[in-house]
């Protein structure tokens, strides 16, 4: 019965000879237990185990573990305190314990909750700032998602942001117009800016069959030194600076605050981007299309999709998602125009967080949040504790590693490998063996 653990004979027909469906030395007629009924917990726990969500989980925790003994080994307390570790080996670990605990309590209180403030608002303003920081690198890392459900390694953020950002600001500054409209119009500037740049990859990509990583890694290169000329012309400078940054953008082009928060409309786009993206590639016809040319392109080919359309069209998504995170940039509260470093490295840690969003639209909302997090409260652990917070770039990297080295993390948490449960054998079958 199904959910016993007990096995389900399944009977053979009898062929009559060997090679018609019949093992080597297994008798016509005779029956097998072929079948396995798992029980329900066991399956629940095999897929639990086995399961991306607690392969990135793991990977996360492992990566604070390795930033632990980092802070720890680099503290001047513990430092001191291991001189005389057999004398008073209390002395050390109170040292890696206060050093160790200390660095992440800053880092929590910084970037997710202020136990310490006086009201709640006071108190989840840290959150509300890294939602900030986090806006951009949801939006890059679904772009980016986009491509590798595709099939297509877009490393060309960086690119698609200062083309995007530099569309956006532009509109922003140069274009007065109407309240609301004037917004909006720069947002989709960035976002056709953005597209337009990814879309020239996917051209030469499905013209002449030129590789998508060395385009993007030129054109990021391009765009970088275009910007840094126009922002030296009176095309984007600033009219009587002899710095290459751009005018201020209007007040009509700026993402208005929600609420008075720390945080603009563009993290509701973001999530609108989010909802856009799991729709597309999990709902619409063009998502199935895009999806079977990441998984197998000659069979996608076989069953009629045009696949050098298909990759167009990726990347011209790609480049649409990415572009949101450029204006961003630019269109950002408060903002006094913009030079040619405002990608801020969002295009290469976007990578980051599409690897360990498993390229899912709603894991890369987390894995953004994750990181935005880290960044916002990586200051805080910086100021309170005096931690480099080039250690916090440290357990980003780590996070890469763990997640691009499953069979790593597997081994170290002592995991199953994925797959189903393998068939026991039936009597007949250890007979013949």
């Amino acid at each position: 019965m199904s959910g016993t653990g007990e096995q389900t004979p399944v009977p053979v027909a009898d062929t009559g000879s060997e090679g018609q469906g019949l093992e080597p030395g297994q008798v016509p007629g005779a029956a097998v237990a072929a079948v396995p009924q798992e029980p329900g917990v066991q399956r629940f726990l095999r897929e639990l185990l086995t399961g991306n969500l607690l392969l990135s989980v793991l990977a996360v925790l492992v990566s604070l573990v390795v930033g632990a003994v980092l802070i720890a080994v680099t503290n001047p307390q513990v430092l001191a305190a291991s001189g005389y570790f057999f004398s008073r080996p209390g002395d050390t670990i109170a040292a890696i314990v206060s050093a160790v605990g200390g660095a992440y309590g800053s880092l929590f209180q910084g970037g997710v909750l202020d136990l310490t403030a006086s009201d709640p608002l006071s108190a989840l303003r840290p959150l509300l700032g890294s939602l900030g920081f986090a806006t951009p690198l949801i939006a890059a890392g679904l772009g980016i998602a986009v491509g590798f459900r595709t099939g297509l390694f877009n490393i060309g953020g960086q690119g698609q942001i200062l083309i995007g950002g530099a569309v956006a600001g532009w509109i922003g500054f140069a274009l007065p117009l109407p309240a609301g409209l004037h917004l909006i119009a720069a947002v989709l500037g960035g976002l056709l800016g953005g597209a337009l740049w990814a879309g020239i990859v996917g051209v030469l990509k499905a013209r002449t069959g030129a590789h998508e990583v060395i385009v993007t890694i030129m054109l990021n290169y391009v765009a970088f030194y275009l910007l840094d000329y126009l922002l030296h012309t009176p095309v984007l400078q600033a009219p009587g600076s002899s710095n290459p940054k751009s005018p201020a953008e209007l007040p009509t082009a700026v993402l208005p605050s929600l609420f008075g928060l720390p945080v603009n409309l563009g993290f509701l786009l973001a999530i609108v981007a989010v909802l856009a993206s799991s729709w597309l590639l999990s709902r619409s016809s063009l998502g199935f299309k895009l999806r079977a040319v990441g998984e197998n392109p000659a069979a996608a080919r076989t069953a009629g999709i045009d696949v050098r359309r298909m990759t167009i069209v990726a990347m011209v998504v790609s480049g649409l998602l990415v572009g949101l995170a450029g204006a961003y940039q630019v269109l950002g509260q408060s903002t006094g125009g913009f030079g040619n470093d405002f990608d801020a490295s969002i295009g290469f840690n976007a990578i980051t967080v599409a690897l360990l969003g498993r390229s899912r639209p709603w894991g890369v909302f987390w894995a953004g949040i994750l990181f935005g997090v880290f960044q916002n409260g990586g200051y805080t652990m910086q100021a309170a504790n005096g931690i480099d917070i080039n250690i916090v770039s440290v357990v980003q990297s780590l996070i890469v590693l763990f997640i691009a080295a499953p069979p790593l993390v597997r081994t170290i948490f002592r995991l199953p490998a994925p797959g189903r449960p393998r068939r026991r054998r039936s009597k007949n079958e250890v007979r013949s063996a």
